[in-house]
């Protein structure tokens, strides 16, 4: 019996970049069936999974990710992760899902007061979420950067509960996995790199898992993050349970 690929949604704003970067990716490299959903768009339905791209919505007006969060589809993007639905926010992504108060904190301007563009090494901080699925606290991925305003920020009170919650998935580390302040480059509070929600079906990180997917591109250490989307039960597959 055939079954259908998860539909997984690439969230295009003014001015995003990554966000044939990620199609790409989903489509070629993963193997779901990945569709450009446009930032006026007001329903996400038969959709699987929402990947929020890399890039600068709106030019980084005001700050970056203040515009975007409220473009129309934001608010069924709101709708679909808080009914649990598995919501991806990659660098820009990151930024406008803070802004949307999806996920806690805020990104700050780099501490160099410059543009990182390079690899990093992030640190698997927790495994047990859907888009962690697979991998093991400790692992060191080997991921790209590319932000003037990666620097994560919570005050310490924000941060306690986060850790306390299990809610920091990756930190800045050495190739090793230790944690130093020269692997931490963008000035990050706790070295954090990505975060979830409580429940974990919303996960926000700098570094961009889908330049990370092809041996031609520097490495395939994305498909472990992008990977989990091919674990999913499909909507269609789901109503047809339903119906049954």
């Amino acid at each position: 019996m055939m079954t259908s690929k998860p539909r997984v949604a690439v969230i295009g704003f003014p001015g995003s970049n990554g966000d044939h970067d990620a199609f790409h990716s989903l489509a070629a490299d993963v193997g779901v069936d990945a569709v450009m959903v446009d930032y006026r768009e007001r329903s996400l339905a038969g959709i699987d999974a929402v990947v929020l791209p890399g890039g600068f919505s709106y030019g980084d007006a005001l700050r970056a990710g203040a515009i975007a969060r409220f473009a129309p589809v934001m608010t069924a993007v709101m709708a679909f992760a808080q009914a649990g639905g598995p919501v991806l926010g990659i660098c820009n992504g990151f930024q406008v899902l803070t802004e949307a108060h999806l996920l806690p904190g805020a990104l700050l301007r780099n501490r160099t007061l410059r543009f990182h563009c390079h690899h990093t090494h992030i640190r698997v901080e927790r495994a047990d979420s859907f888009w962690l699925g697979g991998l093991k606290p400790g692992d060191v991925l080997t991921l790209p950067v590319a932000h003037g305003e990666g620097s994560y920020f919570v005050d310490a009170e924000t941060l306690a509960r986060l850790e306390a919650n299990n809610q920091v998935a990756f930190r800045y580390v050495e190739r090793d996995g230790s944690l130093t302040e020269e692997a931490n480059l963008n000035g990050s509070v706790g070295a954090i790199a990505g975060v979830t929600n409580e429940t974990g079906n919303v996960l926000g990180l700098m570094p961009h898992p889908e330049r990370a997917t092809d041996p031609l591109t520097g490495g395939t250490d994305g498909l472990r993050i992008l990977g989990n989307l091919l674990g999913l039960e499909t909507a269609a597959a789901s109503t047809a349970a339903r119906a049954s």
